[in-house]
């Protein structure tokens, strides 16, 4: 049985489960073999657009490895930065009470005791930026893991400092346009909203359509400000362009975006200390979203929004899932996502 008849009867059940109105799921080979197969629509409304390969999704917090701690791990590769270096070499002006004890390899471990910023939604951007500056943590960094926007956030100082440049524009340069990722965008006001997935309707912002969903990367982008945490939409295809290249361990069509061993730190588990799973960057061995036959170098990465991307550099396979699964109005929790993502990926990581 191919993967196709596995997968179309579990994306429709999921659609009349109301899990969410449309999605795309993508899978690409280390030998360049695709299949993306759309299902469903933009709205549950009959008369919305239909889901096709190449409809744009509001990417969430995959956002968070693609392209920003990305573009950290070239830097790393290039030794401009080291995992050991203190947050303030390079942001001076933090300065909470822990602020000689945060280190680079704490950003991108998420091993902070981090804070909500989408809480935060009421605020201004001066107010965001100087609580993201200021906050105290109450656990020492490195003693804890805490999934949270804060580690990015502060990440993104770090690499726009060390380039002179913004992160969108360092995706587009670094990854985006050589990797022919040509809908995947920090603007996606630049597309049709035909062409894009509407996210939430809520008494705060109406409908959220064509504008990016976290409440404090909104803000962000209200100023003219890419967050780091948030704010790509992008592709099913676009996706596995990214993914194909990790697959060939860095290199794609004669240009290499990373080295061997820096891939090797994205897969490999970064805090055993801690008791949990993260690589440099990227989610590790997660079978709550991955499924049973994940390993543990199986890496990948999720987004609120229902957005998610896996990939399994030994097994030569890798995998998106793009859907809106916010829209009318955010579930209560992540369990209908979750285990549609996990029988999908036993499907696939078992193939």
């Amino acid at each position: 049985m191919d993967l196709k008849t596995q997968i179309t009867p579990l994306a429709l059940q999921a659609i009349e489960d109301k899990i969410f109105p449309g999605c795309v799921v993508g899978i690409v080979t280390k030998n360049g073999e695709r299949q993306i197969l759309p299902f469903g629509k933009h709205a549950y409304d009959e008369s919305s657009p239909s889901v096709k390969e190449n409809t744009i999704y509001d990417m969430a917090s995959v956002t968070k490895a693609i392209p920003t701690a990305s573009l950290a791990l070239q830097l790393i590769d290039e030794g401009k930065l080291k995992l050991n270096d203190k947050l303030i070499d390079y942001v001076p002006e933090f300065r909470n009470s822990d602020r000689e004890n945060v280190l680079i390899k704490h950003l991108l471990t998420y091993s902070l005791d981090g804070y909500g910023l989408a809480s935060l939604r009421k605020d201004s951007f001066q107010d965001l930026e100087k609580i993201l500056l200021t906050q105290d943590f109450e656990k020492r960094p490195g003693t804890v893991f805490k999934y949270t926007n804060i580690p990015i956030a502060l990440l993104r100082f770090v690499i726009e400092r060390l380039h002179g440049e913004t992160i969108d524009s360092l995706a587009d340069k670094h990854f985006f346009k050589p990797l022919l990722m040509n809908r995947s965008t920090f603007y996606p006001e630049k597309f049709s909203k035909e062409e894009i997935a509407p996210t939430e309707i809520n008494d705060w912002r109406g409908l959220v359509h064509g504008v990016v969903h976290d409440e404090s990367t909104a803000i962000f982008k209200e100023q003219g400000k890419i967050s780091g945490y948030a704010g790509l939409f992008s592709t099913a295809p676009d996706i596995l362009n990214f993914l194909e290249m990790l697959l060939h361990k860095g290199t794609l069509d004669g240009r290499q975006y990373f080295s061997e061993k820096i891939i090797s730190e994205m897969n490999t588990n970064q805090i055993p200390e801690l008791n949990d799973f993260m690589g440099l960057g990227w989610e590790l061995n997660q079978p709550r979203f991955m499924g049973e036959y994940c390993t543990p170098n199986t890496f990948g990465k999720t987004g609120f929004t229902g957005t998610l991307c896996v990939c399994d550099i030994e097994k030569g396979i890798a995998y998106v899932i793009l859907s809106n699964r916010t829209f009318p109005s955010r579930p209560t929790d992540a369990t209908g996502i979750n285990k549609f993502r996990k029988t999908i990926g036993e499907i696939i990581l078992k193939a």
